[in-house]
């Protein structure tokens, strides 16, 4: 195992990013390396007057089938995995040169499918020869270098001129970014083909985005990894003004705009420890933010406030004396930015796609595997909904308790919600049994329950919940159904003039 420098005598330049290229070239030409290139590349460093040595005159044979093969030849690879403490013999008989510095990045596979290409085109896009390249020249990096992202030039060029060599660690470095940069290549490859929603073998296309100050809680470390090719959801947000966001900041922003992309209306979500504490609709932005904010001012205290539409100078007046964390909005008057701009600390995130946040697919890590879902995207069909005790719903009560179970949804089970014209009065949250739920979305309520609904993400197992919503006011339930008790809870609502609806589908949220 060589750990010692290894000089850089003989490059090859193959690249599809050709960012930066000209300029790291000429760099080592001026240092002495002698520079091999492939057709693309090549025809750059012409261009630029770099000396170079084709391909083809390495191999003597040219590059054919459209370019799919060029560099796949024993001149080529042989010069860059051979050992240069075992081979040499073999090299020397062969007449391969070696080659220290291979330079590839690949065919732009995810630049290709985002352009809704047809699949031939998107088979053109996978790279063959790159792949190999890099991943030769990084099984070898006891011997060669291998560099796959424009941004290391510098570090290259700045190794060559100080110490005329590249150290051992940073050879080791560059091959465990190479073999990152194929196994993503190829799972996305992988993923596009696939034609299963839940494939034998499961790739995850993760790229770091920044590391975070700590994790849920200080002691805990924590980083920001970005979906490969994702162009929706939270961190597409334009950050405007405030500090930068913290690992419990982008959990609670993303359950509230998962919440908020239930509504095409105007509406307000706002959320405290991934939970929403207020939600509210309105004939406008203003009219919803309001009423979700005095539905719980106390959790609101702090929190996360997320609008469908415009932030607007009256949101930014009402918010004037209050601490709240973060406001997400697909933009944000002129006057509501000079009033926030004093606040120093407050995170605004402007988000265009607010309402196109869907995620196919939902992951949860359990320890030494994970779990994987479908989204909860279920929407209820008004004209088919189980209308179970004697009594009928309104159709206000209709309304609110619809309005009740895109809410509700995205509560942490043990769930209960109690709403009136189309705003939340009462949440209970994550609790162990639903009648402790239920008790504090009682006491949560700071208004009379009279002509509230109530939403439950699942059955009823005891009539004792609906003996203490009774007392309440409330005049109307929606819950799945589905408990060997339901008899029981239709009769005790049928006793108190309730009305109740079954969904006849649950929706936990764990």
């Amino acid at each position: 195992m060589n750990t010692e420098l290894t000089p850089i005598k003989t490059a090859l330049l193959s690249v599809s990013n050709k960012i930066g290229l000209v300029e790291f070239a000429e760099q080592l030409h001026l240092l002495g390396v002698k520079i091999i290139s492939t057709g693309g590349t090549g025809a750059l460093l012409q261009k630029a007057n770099i000396p170079h040595q084709t391909v083809e005159e390495i191999t003597q044979f040219p590059e054919i089938m459209e370019g799919r093969v060029k560099t796949l030849h024993p001149k080529i690879h042989g010069g860059i995995l051979g050992k240069r403490d075992q081979h040499a013999d073999i090299a020397k008989t062969q007449q391969i040169e070696w080659i220290d510095l291979i330079v590839c990045n690949l065919y732009p596979f995810v630049t290709a499918i985002k352009k809704n290409s047809t699949l031939d085109i998107a088979l053109e896009n996978i790279d063959i020869g790159g792949p190999t390249l890099i991943r030769a020249a990084a099984k070898n990096f006891p011997w060669t270098t291998v560099v796959i992202d424009p941004n290391d030039y510098k570090l290259i060029i700045n190794q060559l001129s100080t110490i005329q060599a590249i150290d051992y660690k940073i050879r080791k470095r560059m091959a465990t970014k190479a073999f990152a940069h194929t196994a993503q290549y190829d799972s996305i490859i992988q993923h596009y083909l696939s034609e299963a929603t839940f494939p034998n073998t499961l790739n995850l296309n993760y790229v770091k985005e920044r590391k975070l100050r700590y994790g849920e809680n200080p002691h805990q470390q924590a980083c920001l990894y970005r979906s490969l090719g994702t162009e929706t959801g939270l961190l597409t947000a334009q950050q405007l003004q405030g500090k930068p966001m913290s690992f419990n900041n982008y959990v609670d922003s993303d359950s509230a705009l998962q919440c908020l992309q239930e509504f095409s209306e105007p509406a307000c979500v706002i959320v405290k420890h991934a939970n929403p504490c207020g939600v509210a609709i309105g004939n406008n932005i203003n009219e919803a933010f309001k009423a979700a904010f005095e539905a719980d001012s106390k959790s609101a205290f702090g929190g996360i406030i997320a609008l469908n539409k415009p932030c607007s100078k009256a949101i930014a007046e009402y918010l004037s004396q209050a601490f709240i964390e973060i406001i997400i909005a697909p933009s944000f008057s002129q006057e509501a930015l000079d009033l926030f701009a004093i606040k120093k600390n407050l995170r605004l995130l402007k988000l265009a796609q607010i309402d196109k946040i869907y995620e196919p697919l939902n992951f949860k890590t359990i320890v030494g595997g994970l779990l994987m879902q479908t989204h909860d995207n279920h929407q209820l069909d008004p004209s088919h909904l189980n209308i179970v005790t004697k009594i009928q719903p309104t159709q206000a009560m209709t309304t609110d308790l619809l309005f009740s179970w895109r809410v509700v949804k995205h509560i942490k089970s043990n769930a209960i919600l109690i709403a009136k014209n189309g705003t939340t009065v009462g949440i209970g949250a994550g609790q162990v049994s639903r009648i402790d739920a239920v008790e504090i979305a009682v006491q949560k309520a700071q208004t009379a329950l009279t002509g509230t609904v109530l939403a439950s993400d699942a059955f009823f197992p005891f009539r004792d919940s609906i003996d203490r919503i009774a007392k309440t006011g409330v005049s109307a339930i929606i819950q799945p159904g589905g408990s060997v008790r339901d008899k029981e809870v239709i009769q005790a609502c049928d006793e108190y003039n309730i009305a109740m609806i079954f969904t006849e589908v649950r929706c936990f949220k764990h």
